[in-house]
């Protein structure tokens, strides 16, 4: 891709060119890819572009600028100065993936930078930092993880991070149990959730691609034809698992626990084999506890079932995927517990309403009966996350790169096989190591 100085001069000027929309699908390939940054610079204030300088040295006419994301949503450019490198990221007025005929709101930047922000206060480690904001472009500037790899990748790899599961449960204990009513006073956490209901287009999204296109007929459905035509065709019409889903539809929608990252996945975490960092949260609004930890699970269970069709990683590697989702699982409902005893501070269960005799045996039930429905949440939350990954619109590279179809359909059957289970029976799995029992049974399954 190409790069360029800047001219903040001429910015202004600037816009991005669509060399081909035909259909509505635009390609990454389409954008001239060093005008966008340019425009949006322009807008800077002399106060982010300093906060830029500081970062990256020089000044702006000593900068170059390429497009580096492959995302469905935004743009993601990097920025490079004499002394470092920033990321640039900008909204752009529509659903990249899919084109101007999918309108969305560029304020869905607003509502990552403040979900960044809220997560950071409790869990700075895990996110990426924020050096400005520009409303007027849409657009933030970020700190550039040039040593990480996005996590999808790195498993596409057979890479092994060793730190993953301690770093990512600790992210989702702290960012989920500190933005609900077990540590906010009621009056705080209604102000925050005000301020996220905004985010309609974002959750408009998910409502959509989640929890209704996949289980109807619909225009952007796509999955591998023609040898699961079948299989798509039983879920548009099976009354049961339209049952399951509308009820988990009807917790996304009214349940407001935690401000959860909202699109939570192995393409939105970035790694080494030091650190972690959970970037993209623009999806961020109070909403169910169960669908960050749930969408989560299930991108390494599709990873998991991708590995027989790639044939590329050792057998190893595919008990190194299910060993994670049992050490997250276990990792975060430990740490999640641990915080209730220091820090049950909300008004979910205030220390007025516990006397000395009664505070250890209360706690000790109310949170097993919350870490339970949590855990059922978990699962049914992962089941409609990897039957839209096949049968919906935006589907997941692990799978996608199985280039021969019937290897591709077989282990795509076996992962919706499996989702339809723990949609439709999730009570029968109470643990985790019940629930992977059943997810190795299905490994072994040729058909629904």
């Amino acid at each position: 891709m190409s790069a360029g100085p800047i001219d903040i001069g001429s910015a202004k000027k600037i816009f991005p060119a669509q060399a081909s929309i035909g259909s509505g699908q635009i390609l990454c390939s389409d954008w001239r890819v060093s005008t966008l940054p340019f425009a949006a610079l322009a807008s800077f204030n002399p106060e982010s572009i300093a906060l830029i300088r500081g970062q990256i040295g020089g000044k702006p006419e000593d900068w170059t600028s390429a497009e580096i994301g492959d995302g469905n949503v935004n743009l993601i450019f990097r920025l490079t100065g004499p002394s470092g490198q920033v990321l640039i990221k900008q909204a752009v007025p529509y659903l990249r993936c899919v084109g101007e005929s999918w309108p969305l709101s560029v304020r869905r930047n607003y509502f990552e930078r403040k979900a960044l922000e809220a997560h950071a206060s409790f869990a700075p480690e895990y996110v990426p930092r924020v050096f400005a904001f520009d409303e007027a472009s849409a657009s933030m500037v970020m700190e550039f993880l040039g040593d990480h790899l996005i996590l999808r990748k790195g498993v596409m790899r057979g890479i092994r991070y060793p730190k993953f599961a301690d770093h990512i449960s600790d992210y989702m204990a702290k960012t989920l149990f500190f933005t609900s009513d077990l540590f906010l006073p009621a009056a705080q956490k209604k102000e925050q959730l005000q301020r996220f209901s905004e985010n309609t287009d974002l959750c408009k999204i998910t409502e959509d691609l989640i929890f209704t296109d996949p289980y109807r007929v619909a225009e952007q459905n796509r999955w591998t034809s023609p040898e699961l035509d079948r299989v798509a065709q039983s879920f548009a019409e099976d009354a049961e698992l339209k049952i399951a889903i509308s009820a988990l539809k009807a917790k996304f929608l009214t349940s407001t626990e935690a401000l959860i990252h909202g699109d939570l996945h192995t393409g939105s975490i970035m790694v080494n084999q030091h650190e972690t960092k959970v970037i993209d949260p623009e999806f961020a609004f109070y909403g169910p506890m169960g669908f960050d930890v749930g969408l989560l699970l299930a991108n390494f269970w599709l990873a998991y079932y991708s590995q027989a069709g790639l044939a590329c990683n050792p057998p190893e590697y595919e008990a190194w995927l299910l060993e994670q989702v049992e050490q997250i699982w276990s990792s975060f409902e430990r740490k999640f517990s641990a915080l209730w005893d220091t820090h049950l501070h909300g008004d979910y269960l205030p220390a007025r309403l516990l006397t000395p005799a009664t505070r250890g045996p209360v706690i000790e039930r109310v949170r097993a009966a919350y870490l339970a429905r949590l855990f059922d949440d978990s699962l049914g939350f992962a089941a409609s996350e990897m039957i839209r990954r096949i049968l919906g619109l935006a589907h997941v590279a692990d799978l996608e790169q199985i280039e021969n179809p019937q290897a591709r359909a077989l282990s795509e059957t076996r992962a919706l096989s499996a989702a339809r289970k723990l949609l439709t029976e999730r009570a029968e799995y109470r643990n985790m190591s019940q629930a992977l029992a059943m997810i190795r049974s299905q490994r072994q399954q040729g058909t629904l």
